[in-house]
């Protein structure tokens, strides 16, 4: 594998995987990163200091232990102001996930703001997190919704853009890679056209943000959403970032403790941001360890995770393009491709596959990956999805394509030719 700099010390991937514990320690090949990530030591480390040494409840105390739990709280906000380059620390809101960060989206902005006939646009390769919400949108605000749907190269074109971003749109939702296809959309383009036609518009980054680089700022989007688990990070922590204007004009999402700057007995003064969006106690351990997460991938490097990923991913796709039983769902332009790879052994049904799989020590994904609208598109019900992160190696590709190929051996002579 291609050699990796951290601190000076030049490391593989091989290397990388021993931060992971249960990576380590088991002899398993993990090709499921893109339903979520494992954590490394540094993580874990990050968590349970917090409890050995700082655990109380942050923004509610004047003692010392609360004092500090709210610094290291908020530093991680900061943290994430940088990192994703956002304008104001204020426009960082703690979520538990993507889900939460878009129905927020939807329930405190659209619904105010959105009426009949004004136009919601998303791509038909959205997670159903940036789908069903929008879907009760139109259904009470008399909205309607509309798709950009992929061509034959599992891309959107530029002519699909603009036919379906009018002036009558009023959001466009777009993820930045498809968790099915792995391809890349090209966002700045499209929030640069939404921008043009007056829309406000929503980048899920799930799929990216441990991957590449992102410059919401440079990007322009008015809302970007993430969740930490797909990025080293714990479960059950999401960040929402939205421009402060837009944020300071919406009416929160959850009501209760900390959001509040004053309760009378028939009103409210709702605080200001980031507070205002983060009612009762929030998920502290969760945002310590996004914190711990986002330093492991600054110290690594995103070029360096290109790297590592590109000369294993690439290596994927070269070895499961020879295998004739596979039907493969993906881009042929290498350059709009990302770390998922979607296939199906023809005739056999993924779960089935992937049951086999797991017994060689290989895990994948198998479903319709929260995406049934893309799967009806595509005329298939479900596929099997290998997903790669920074600490999988060619060994792991070998193992998969090993397994598909006693999969087919068991199946063949059942399948319909």
């Amino acid at each position: 594998m291609k050699k990796l700099t951290k601190g000076g010390v030049i490391m593989t991937a091989e290397d990388i995987k021993k931060d992971f514990p249960l990576l380590k320690d088991n002899d398993i090949s993990y090709l499921d990163s893109g339903a979520t990530t494992h954590k490394p030591k540094q993580v874990i480390d990050a968590i349970s200091s917090f409890y050995n040494k700082y655990n109380s409840n942050p923004h509610r105390g004047s003692y010392m232990l609360s004092v500090k739990a709210t610094q290291i709280y908020e530093d991680t906000r900061k943290k994430v102001k940088q990192f994703i380059n956002a304008k104001h620390t204020e426009e960082i809101i703690f979520t538990k996930n993507a889900t939460e960060s878009l129905n927020l989206i939807a329930y405190s902005y659209a619904m105010e703001n959105l009426k009949k006939d004004d136009e919601i646009v998303i791509s038909i390769m959205e997670h159903h997190s940036n789908l069903v919400p929008w879907q009760k949108v139109a259904k009470v605000t008399g909205a309607k919704l509309k798709y950009m749907y992929i061509n034959e190269n599992y891309e959107i074109d530029d002519e699909e853009i603009k036919n379906k971003i009018t002036n009558k749109t009023k959001i466009v939702g777009i993820t930045h890679v498809s968790n099915v296809t792995g391809t890349i959309n090209d966002i700045n383009k499209i929030v640069k056209y939404a921008h043009e036609n007056g829309a406000v518009t929503i980048v899920d980054a799930s799929q990216s943000i441990a991957h590449m680089k992102i410059d919401v700022q440079n990007i322009d989007t008015d809302f970007l959403v993430f969740s930490g688990h797909k990025m080293l990070a714990p479960l059950g922590i999401g960040v929402l970032y939205g421009k402060e204007e837009i944020l300071n004009n919406m009416t929160p999402f959850l009501m209760g403790g900390d959001m509040i700057e004053y309760v009378y007995e028939q009103d409210t003064i709702f605080a200001s941001l980031p507070n205002k969006f983060e009612a009762g106690t929030q998920n502290v351990e969760g945002v310590i360890g996004l914190g711990a997460a986002i330093d492991y991938i600054q110290k690594i490097g995103y070029d360096n995770i290109h790297s590592i990923e590109d000369e294993v991913v690439s290596y994927a796709v070269d070895c499961l393009r020879k295998l004739d039983f596979l039907d493969i769902y993906m881009t042929k332009n290498s350059n709009n491709h990302s770390s998922v790879i979607s296939f199906n052994i023809k005739g056999v049904h993924p779960h089935d596959v992937a049951s086999i799989l797991d017994t060689f020590g290989v895990c994948i994904r198998s479903g319709n990956h929260c995406a049934q609208p893309l799967m009806r598109y595509l005329k298939i019900d479900s596929t099997c999805r290998a997903s790669f992160y920074i600490y999988n190696t060619k060994q792991d590709v070998d193992k998969l394509v090993l397994g598909l190929k006693k999969a087919y051996e068991m199946f063949s002579k059942y399948i319909r030719k």
